[in-house]
Protein backbone atom coordinates (compact mmCIF):
# COMPACT_ATOMS: atom_id res chain seq x y z
CA UNK A 1 0.00 0.00 0.00
CA UNK A 2 1.30 3.43 -0.77
CA UNK A 3 2.74 5.29 2.00
CA UNK A 4 2.51 9.10 2.79
CA UNK A 5 5.47 10.02 0.69
CA UNK A 6 4.29 8.01 -2.20
CA UNK A 7 0.98 10.01 -1.95
CA UNK A 8 2.83 13.72 -1.44
CA UNK A 9 4.48 12.64 -4.52
CA UNK A 10 1.58 11.87 -6.57
CA UNK A 11 -0.25 15.10 -5.11
CA UNK A 12 2.94 16.78 -6.78
CA UNK A 13 2.82 15.26 -10.05
CA UNK A 14 -0.80 15.27 -10.70
CA UNK A 15 -0.90 18.70 -9.69
CA UNK A 16 1.00 20.23 -11.98
CA UNK A 17 -0.71 18.79 -14.48
CA UNK A 18 -4.73 19.13 -13.84
CA UNK A 19 -5.39 21.86 -11.47
CA UNK A 20 -6.88 24.77 -13.57
CA UNK A 21 -7.72 22.36 -16.19
CA UNK A 22 -11.26 20.98 -16.82
CA UNK A 23 -11.69 17.69 -15.85
CA UNK A 24 -13.66 16.09 -19.53
CA UNK A 25 -14.94 13.05 -18.05
CA UNK A 26 -14.19 10.17 -15.41
CA UNK A 27 -14.67 6.41 -17.13
CA UNK A 28 -14.75 3.25 -14.89
CA UNK A 29 -15.04 -0.31 -15.77
CA UNK A 30 -16.80 -1.83 -12.77
CA UNK A 31 -19.61 0.27 -10.89
CA UNK A 32 -18.71 -0.79 -7.69
CA UNK A 33 -15.50 1.81 -8.03
CA UNK A 34 -17.73 3.92 -6.76
CA UNK A 35 -19.06 4.74 -2.89
CA UNK A 36 -21.88 7.18 -3.75
CA UNK A 37 -24.96 7.72 -6.63
CA UNK A 38 -25.42 10.92 -5.76
CA UNK A 39 -24.64 13.22 -7.05
CA UNK A 40 -24.08 11.28 -10.19
CA UNK A 41 -20.37 10.84 -11.52
CA UNK A 42 -21.45 12.83 -14.68
CA UNK A 43 -21.87 15.62 -12.67
CA UNK A 44 -18.37 16.01 -12.89
CA UNK A 45 -17.83 15.97 -16.05
CA UNK A 46 -16.01 19.10 -17.49
CA UNK A 47 -15.74 20.69 -13.88
CA UNK A 48 -12.21 22.86 -13.64
CA UNK A 49 -9.73 20.92 -10.94
CA UNK A 50 -9.02 23.27 -8.10
CA UNK A 51 -7.27 21.50 -5.64
CA UNK A 52 -5.68 18.37 -4.55
CA UNK A 53 -5.27 17.07 -0.75
CA UNK A 54 -4.14 14.03 1.17
CA UNK A 55 -6.78 12.38 3.07
CA UNK A 56 -5.20 9.63 5.09
CA UNK A 57 -3.75 7.27 1.67
CA UNK A 58 -6.44 9.20 -0.59
CA UNK A 59 -6.06 11.85 -2.90
CA UNK A 60 -9.22 13.80 -3.20
CA UNK A 61 -9.54 16.15 -6.48
CA UNK A 62 -11.54 19.43 -5.23
CA UNK A 63 -13.37 20.30 -8.21
CA UNK A 64 -15.66 23.62 -9.37
CA UNK A 65 -19.28 23.22 -7.96
CA UNK A 66 -18.06 21.70 -4.63
CA UNK A 67 -17.71 18.34 -6.09
CA UNK A 68 -14.94 16.56 -5.11
CA UNK A 69 -13.06 12.89 -6.10
CA UNK A 70 -11.87 10.79 -3.85
CA UNK A 71 -9.11 8.48 -5.22
CA UNK A 72 -7.72 5.36 -2.82
CA UNK A 73 -4.64 3.47 -4.75
CA UNK A 74 -5.15 0.03 -2.61
CA UNK A 75 -2.67 -2.14 -2.83
CA UNK A 76 -1.33 -1.86 -6.55
CA UNK A 77 -0.74 2.43 -6.05
CA UNK A 78 -0.81 2.94 -9.63
CA UNK A 79 -1.43 5.96 -11.58
CA UNK A 80 -0.54 5.75 -15.84
CA UNK A 81 -0.94 9.09 -17.97
CA UNK A 82 -2.12 7.37 -20.91
CA UNK A 83 -4.03 9.11 -24.14
CA UNK A 84 -7.45 9.58 -24.06
CA UNK A 85 -8.81 6.92 -25.77
CA UNK A 86 -6.80 4.56 -24.52
CA UNK A 87 -8.68 1.67 -23.53
CA UNK A 88 -9.91 0.16 -19.85
CA UNK A 89 -9.17 -3.15 -20.04
CA UNK A 90 -7.51 -6.10 -17.31
CA UNK A 91 -7.44 -5.86 -13.78
CA UNK A 92 -5.33 -2.80 -13.65
CA UNK A 93 -7.01 -0.72 -15.51
CA UNK A 94 -10.05 0.10 -13.57
CA UNK A 95 -10.45 3.71 -14.27
CA UNK A 96 -9.53 6.97 -15.84
CA UNK A 97 -10.13 10.41 -15.78
CA UNK A 98 -10.15 12.28 -18.98
CA UNK A 99 -8.04 15.84 -18.90
CA UNK A 100 -7.46 17.54 -22.08
CA UNK A 101 -3.24 17.42 -21.31
CA UNK A 102 -3.39 13.93 -21.47
CA UNK A 103 -0.46 13.30 -23.61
Amino acid sequence: MPELPDITAYIEAIGSRVIGEPLERVRITNPFLLRTIDPPLAAVNGQQVRELRRIGKRIAFGLENDLWLVLHLMIAGRLHWKPAGAPLSGRHNLAASIFPTAP
